[in-house]
């Protein structure tokens, strides 16, 4: 199971003081008297999804592998797409398309025409179903791109049999994907009304994808009930307080930006996926942590000067893997020409396990404290339990900062901008308000 260690923390900082607060925090989160406490679903999904859920998931991944299904398109933003893109870069094999192996790809996180031109090129070669996600239907990216694919797929295969290749995620009972999913027939599943779309991956949001790549749900529904028990103890030997009173601690001393590190590649998309968690939650009222992620060994030849020796201002969250899935060795090479050859017969990972170390080790010495999250390996039960970890700690911290961490009222600003430029019914005065600044 996942263990914090903060012991480059405290050099830094006392946590102790912390500790207690936080546990009030957890008490307020649990007890669910805090601000936006009617998204709080998420706390219950680990131990409340039901056998009927994770079954009626799996009988559509087997309905498409009896249809041929070979891609999977899953269309969704934010919430609704960094869940199942994270599990599934963590734990697909790094080459598994040039290998030929079933995919599942993404759509409508952006708006480039370039990139879903050349998705439909990629649906062309392919026998394709459709998981489309959104709560309301009219969220603009998911929603032009999943147009443009119900179109495609209608043409390629007639509207009966698109009908039983795309499945939608959406709202019980109101918005326009809900309608148009009844109308047409669609398979549906259910995003619960109190689980906001950053918390949803434990939901048919992450569930239904990963599945569709072969996953297994059940393991990562287990790590997340097993975390989700040691999350509720009132204790300094929780995790989820351990972690949210170190980063608070050492927010209050004037570490305001966060970085996630991780010495995988398969972990990047966690990275992504921890950044809108957190930055959503917390980036509110003028405060909270900045997040940034970066990929180590890679970002050590770009980022690591900076982080080294630049502005003081930052802190580091490691997410260390104890045991890789693979033995790799390093072979010996006669004329020895690298100089490499004092490393020959070792494992590659004993290489990255001291360049973790000694990074740590250079960052800390240059005023960069450290918490490392111990993980002991990469699949679904752990990852099920790293995603329980970081929402709880989430919830925590973000109550202890003094915000509601379950609304996004930022995230409105951008879009009301895009609809008076793009001409949208209703925006009138101001798009011509903003046309006076352009």
């Amino acid at each position: 199971m996942l263990k914090v260690d903060l012991s480059a923390v405290r050099s830094f900082v006392n946590v102790d003081p912390l500790m207690n607060e936080a546990i009030r925090a957890l008490d307020v989160l649990d007890r669910r008297t805090g601000a936006g406490n009617d998204f709080l679903g998420w706390l219950d999904l680990p131990e409340n999804t039901s056998e009927e859920l994770v079954a009626a998931c799996e009988a559509v991944v087997e309905d498409w592998k009896k249809a041929g299904i070979n891609l999977v398109v899953a269309v969704g933003i934010g919430g609704s797409y960094l869940g199942a893109k994270a599990t599934l870069e963590a734990l697909s094999h790094t080459f598994s398309s040039q290998l030929g192996a079933p995919q599942v790809v993404f759509a409508g996180h952006n708006l480039s025409e370039d990139y879903h031109s050349e998705l439909l090129d990629l649906m062309e070669q392919r026998e394709t179903a459709v998981i489309v996600i959104s709560k309301s239907g009219t969220t603009t990216e998911p929603a032009v791109a999943f147009r443009i694919v119900k179109e495609w797929m209608e043409k390629r295969y007639g509207q009966e049999q698109a009908r039983q290749r795309i499945v939608a995620v959406t709202d019980a009972a109101r918005g326009a994907l809900k309608g148009l999913a009844d109308r047409e027939g669609y398979r549906t599943f259910v995003i619960p009304d109190d689980v906001g779309g950053r918390f949803s991956v434990l939901t048919p949001v992450g569930l239904l994808p990963i599945a569709a790549a072969g996953f297994d749900i059940r393991a990562l529904l287990q790590g997340a009930r097993d975390m989700a028990a040691l999350c509720r103890e009132q204790s300094e030997a929780n995790p989820a307080i351990q972690y949210a009173a170190a980063r608070n601690a050492l927010y209050r001393s004037g570490k305001k930006i966060e970085i996630l590190v991780n010495f995988t590649p398969k972990l990047q998309y966690i990275g992504e996926w921890w950044k809108q968690l957190y930055g959503e939650s917390e980036g509110k009222q003028g405060l909270g942590i900045f997040p940034a992620s970066v990929n180590f060994t890679t970002d050590l030849h770009s980022m690591g000067q900076y982080i080294q020796d630049g502005e003081r201002t930052l802190f580091e969250t490691v997410l260390s893997v104890e045991a890789p899935k693979r033995n790799l060795e390093i072979p010996i090479d006669p004329e020895n020409l690298d100089g490499l050859n004092f490393l020959a017969g070792r494992r590659m990972e004993a290489c990255n396990r001291m360049a973790e170390l000694g990074t740590r080790l250079a960052h800390i010495d240059g005023g960069v404290p450290n918490i490392r999250l111990e993980m002991p390996r990469i699949d679904e039960y752990h990852l099920g339990a790293l995603y329980f970890f970081f929402e709880k700690a989430c919830g925590i911290s973000a109550y202890m900062l003094g915000v509601n961490p379950f609304d996004q009222p930022g995230v409105e600003d951008y879009k009301k901008n895009m609809f008076a430029l793009l001409g949208k019914p209703g925006y009138e005065e101001q798009t011509r308000e903003i046309q006076k600044r352009i």
